[in-house]
């Protein structure tokens, strides 16, 4: 089963909680650990984490917390993604190529190569702005599929 870690899982719920306020709020990590209902430890190391990949600005002091970098339409889930867990990969032969024994002789590679494409270009067209309300479907158009040809019509 494909699954985004629970810290990147967490980390979008943070960072929609700046996204959902257009004044550019800052809060700190007690605050946003009261907002999210999560382990104040956690959401440390998240916010950590986030900042350290750009997505967020630190600011320390009696009135410091973090803000976002950019604006919320700025913000891709990928870009999420790619802060918490690293590179968007579905398979060994797309993260790291070179570390599959099966890569050189793999008739499936190329597909391989395609889905994760498709599949990194949607969450790159889903913004943390639009994760603070409901998405209308679909956001991947099923036209120009290829026929199934196994199916008999």
């Amino acid at each position: 089963m494909i699954r985004m870690s629970k810290q990147t899982d967490y980390g979008i719920l943070l960072l929609t909680e700046f996204a959902a306020d257009p004044a550019g709020l800052t809060l700190s990590a007690r605050e946003l650990s009261a907002r999210a209902g999560l382990p104040l430890p956690m959401v440390s190391k998240i916010l950590k984490v986030l900042t350290r990949g750009g997505l967020l600005l630190s600011h320390r002091g009696a009135h410091g917390g973090y803000r976002l970098a950019r604006r919320p339409n700025q913000i891709t889930v990928a870009d999420v993604i790619g802060a918490l867990d690293g590179p968007f990969a579905m398979t060994e032969c797309v993260d790291a190529p070179g570390d599959c024994r099966q890569e050189s002789t793999c008739p499936v590679r190329t597909n391989w190569h395609l889905i994760n494409q498709t599949v990194h270009k949607a969450l790159d067209n889903i913004t943390l702005w639009d994760m603070t309300r409901p998405l209308s479907p679909p956001l991947i158009p099923l036209a120009g599929r290829s026929a199934d040809p196994l199916k008999v019509a």
